[in-house]
């Protein structure tokens, strides 16, 4: 791949390594976000910018990394926004995690000055982030996905144009209602184990080899049993997430009780100073509800 110049906004736990994969490849990179860059993109060719304006003024493609629709929003189309930096040609991706319907009008906006508009969520956490490995979903025109696939690939391995614009987000929300569900379901197990009286750990590592085996289970059961519950992704952001699920599923007509319950468990968490605790921290209200915690002696 010949060298590109790509722009970056936004670089939290999952921004930063996305955008050091592309310094490393040996682009020509200008980041910008709202507070200190961080040390791991300061000590490297990073071309720190003072707005996301000037960010878009001199890169071909701009990526953005922001945690809600809001955030995206005013990157875009606020004062000194990527709206502002662009000329025709230009190709704005944004890969947070925001409204599917939100996303279809920031597309048609951006389409209107003459650029082109890809949707691309991902899944994978901050580990995916820094391993490179993230999924993403796409959503955009055919063609602009091949144009940036190999930029993509710098940052993920499964990677899937959905469709068109707000597909790649709608694909994304079915995500998050399935790890959120399937961490509830961990949770439940080994809370259910560990109050039985058997080893939670144990009980994990024999669950691993059969049906029940999932990367939940292998990842954030480990975290529940060893209680290590930093985040990760936050449980504010997995709450972001099944709002724009139970929101949309309100206007589509669609009843997702269990959605809803993960979400009222999220909820308990918040209540009790977690909203930044990792998502796999779900397990805490569990065990408020049964007054007993996972690796207590039953």
């Amino acid at each position: 791949m010949s060298k590109l110049k790509l722009g970056f906004v936004g670089l939290g736990i999952m921004g930063a390594p996305m955008a050091g994969h592309l310094v490393n490849a040996g682009h020509e990179v200008f980041i910008n976000t709202r507070t200190k860059v961080p040390d791991s993109l300061a000590s490297t060719a990073a071309i720190a910018c003072a707005s996301p304006q000037e960010v878009a003024s001199k890169a071909d493609m701009i990526f953005v990394m922001v945690p809600d629709t809001p955030d995206v929003e005013k990157v875009l189309f606020g004062d000194k926004g990527i709206a502002a930096g662009l000329s025709k040609g230009k190709v704005v991706i944004d890969m947070s995690s925001i409204s599917p319907i939100a996303t279809k009008e920031f597309a048609q906006k951006i389409n209107a000055l003459g650029c082109d508009y890809l949707d691309a969520p991902v899944s994978g956490g901050e580990l995916g982030a820094k391993n490179a490995t993230l999924s993403i979903m796409v959503g955009g025109d055919d063609k602009v996905f091949e144009k940036v696939k190999p930029v993509f690939e710098l940052m993920g391995k499964n990677i899937n144009l959905v469709g068109g614009n707000g597909d790649g987000q709608t694909a994304k929300v079915a995500n998050q209602i399935i790890v959120a569900l399937n961490i509830e379901a961990v949770a439940e197990a080994l809370l259910f184990a560990a109050k039985a009286g058997a080893d939670p750990a144990k009980v994990r590592q024999a669950l691993m080899g059969g049906f029940a085996s999932s990367k939940i289970l292998e990842v954030h059961g480990e975290r529940m049993v060893k209680r290590t519950f930093d985040p990760g992704f936050r449980i504010e952001l997995h709450q972001k997430d099944l709002n724009l699920a139970l929101n949309s599923a309100r206007a589509l007509g669609v009843s997702l009780p269990n959605t809803a319950t993960a979400q009222e468990l999220f909820n308990s968490c918040s209540a009790h100073g977690g909203k930044a605790w990792d998502h796999s921290a779900m397990v805490r209200a569990l065990e408020k509800l049964a007054n007993f915690e996972i690796g207590q002696k039953a």
